[in-house]
């Protein structure tokens, strides 16, 4: 009888896994496609609502039928004494893969995307918890009825590239500090987190193709309002937009599995799958992965005066093509010109793409565990 129970449990949760929204997959590992992600949208951050929010980054998110879509940066009420590290797009054998952010007590690795309002690409200069109150850095967040404040200068390199790695990517590895926190307890998104891009996928005016790069909705005051006082347009798209040259059915790669943040070299474990295999929208892979990053990036500490609240158009020259990306793929390459330093600013970027799973020869049952 508690044998029958327990199958009973298991395939109810396999179920439920089956019908959790599609969103789910884009917080946590397991998105991959063939298309770049566009350059992150300028835009000024709304006030903060209050004591103990935090700033969670805007970014884009992917979806099989549209492509991508734009998911409004916003507040959140933060776990007390965690850091939110961002989500990010990184590229690796031969497409861009999805690596989900998470809270943990420091922050790790985001692929040095600059999404701006403290995540200048390395770690969070946005504030800091003394004990069990949040201090905001009112240099580089929009801080208006809050008391717990302090002010420090923070210098960040202008740019709006939204991935890590390929051609006009961001250059980029972890700092033996990040390595270090991807190695911590992390907790997963919050429901509201969850929620709120989930919403956002069901409006068309966040999709790319619809905006061009620049959201009507680029943040919002709290999660899921996308309606009222605290919503904010985007004042501009971070860069040119340029349409893939191929369907999003056509650019989705297959998924990538469940993995941890780590330094490892992307190419060792993950091989990119072409894009007419059919998509897998079920994933509930952990958000945690290891990606392949190239050329160490300066860790800057920002000033932010003039324009504090906002970010900047990107300014970087694009690297040479790189031999290992198809010739058919489009890229958003980030506009050319040496990075100014300036205020706050804005990026993004990504994972890896699943490992072929090749099938094994029939032979006689063998005893062993396999990894």
């Amino acid at each position: 009888m508690k044998m029958h129970r327990s199958v009973g449990w298991l395939v109810f949760a396999v179920m439920m896994l089956s019908l959790s929204p599609a969103s789910f997959a884009q917080i946590a590992v397991g998105v991959s496609v063939h298309v770049a992600p566009p350059a992150l949208p300028v835009y000024t951050q709304p006030i903060c609502p209050g004591p103990g929010h935090m700033w969670t980054p805007g970014y884009w998110a992917w979806n099989d039928d549209a492509g991508y879509y734009w998911v409004p940066g916003t507040w959140v009420v933060a776990p007390v004494g965690l850091l939110w590290t961002p989500g990010y797009w990184g590229w690796s054998d031969g497409v861009y893969a999805w690596r989900g952010g998470y809270w943990g007590p420091h922050i790790g690795f985001y692929g040095g995307v600059n999404y701006g309002f403290g995540y200048g690409g390395v770690g969070f200069a946005g504030g800091e918890w003394r004990g069990r109150s949040f201090y905001y850095n009112r240099s580089v967040t929009n801080i208006t009825n809050v008391t717990t404040v302090y002010n420090k200068t923070v210098i960040v390199n202008e740019n709006h590239v939204a991935f890590n790695g390929g051609e006009g990517g961001v250059k980029a590895r972890p700092s033996h500090e990040e390595e270090k926190a991807e190695h911590e307890h992390h907790r997963e998104p919050l429901a509201a987190q969850t929620r709120h891009e989930h919403m956002a996928s069901h409006d068309k005016q966040n999709f790319a193709s619809e905006n061009h790069g620049r959201p009507a909705v680029a943040a919002t005051g709290k999660p899921g309002e996308f309606k009222g006082k605290g919503v904010v347009a985007a004042k501009s798209a971070g860069a040119p937009y340029k349409a893939p040259a191929m369907s999003p059915k056509q650019a989705r790669g297959g998924s990538t599995p469940a993995a941890k943040h780590a330094s490892a070299p992307a190419n060792a474990n993950n091989k990119s799958k072409p894009a007419s295999q059919p998509s897998n929208k079920k994933n509930t892979a952990s958000n945690k992965a290891n990606g392949s990053y190239s050329n160490n990036m300066s860790s800057n500490k920002a000033q932010n005066s003039a324009h504090q609240n906002e970010t900047h158009v990107a300014k970087m020259s694009a690297p040479r093509p790189n031999s290992s990306h198809p010739a058919s793929q489009p890229h958003q390459s980030a506009p050319k010109s040496s990075p100014a330093l300036k205020s706050v600013v804005q990026h993004q970027s990504a994972p890896k793409a699943a490992p072929q799973q090749q099938s094994a020869p029939k032979a006689a049952p063998k005893s062993g565990r396999g990894r």
